[in-house]
């Protein structure tokens, strides 16, 4: 089992304990699961949305939705796809409030590992090049492209983060992808 779902099967535990105090004390166990996941749905957010700043912000709005959502949350179910999907929803619902000439920050893809090329100016234009072509997709194939592609999550997993099948995951990768490699050779870069 991976580090990180060892992580998230101790905090499904921790949430359950969370949820079996919340009728003594609501405000104590809102701030406790608040601060359990605080981060992990800020990293979710920001990766889609490449704005710091914003992130915070929606991180907030997120936590506010789980709260007014959470008479409706399934104790038998991990909280962690439930928040991620609520998560997913908030940052689609800003990219779609957005102007589409949004310019996506120069880091974008520093974080990603690429292969070794003998000129460093030559992966900086064409990690911006990538970048920009990201800005031209639409949100729906830009979350779904993001978290498939730089996330490395399994389709199963965004399915539930964004309240489809695993069928449009992959119709929505599918379109993101040649969307890319098409606004990718206009740029003059072979995919």
């Amino acid at each position: 089992m991976r580090d990180d779902a060892i992580v998230a099967d101790q905090m499904d535990e921790r949430v359950t304990e969370i949820a079996s105090v919340s009728a003594a004390s609501p405000e104590a166990a809102f701030e406790a699961l608040f601060h359990l996941h605080q981060r992990a749905v800020y990293g979710w957010i920001l990766r889609i949305i490449r704005n710091p700043t914003a992130a915070e912000d929606l991180t907030i709005e997120t936590f506010w939705r789980i709260h007014r959502s959470l008479g409706r949350f399934d104790e038998g179910r991990k909280f962690e796809p439930w928040a991620r999907r609520i998560a997913m929803h908030v940052a689609l619902d800003w990219l779609r409030a957005q102007r589409p000439e949004m310019t996506m920050p120069e880091d974008f893809f520093a974080a990603i590992a690429s292969p070794l090329l003998v000129d460093p100016g030559v992966a900086a234009e064409i990690r911006s090049k990538v970048a920009q072509a990201f800005v031209h997709l639409p949100p729906k194939l830009r979350v779904a492209a993001t978290l498939a592609v730089i996330e490395d999550l399994p389709q199963k997993d965004i399915a539930g983060a964004l309240g489809i099948s695993v069928a449009a995951v992959k119709l929505r990768v599918f379109r993101a992808l040649r969307m890319l490699r098409k606004d990718l050779r206009e740029q003059g870069i072979t995919p």
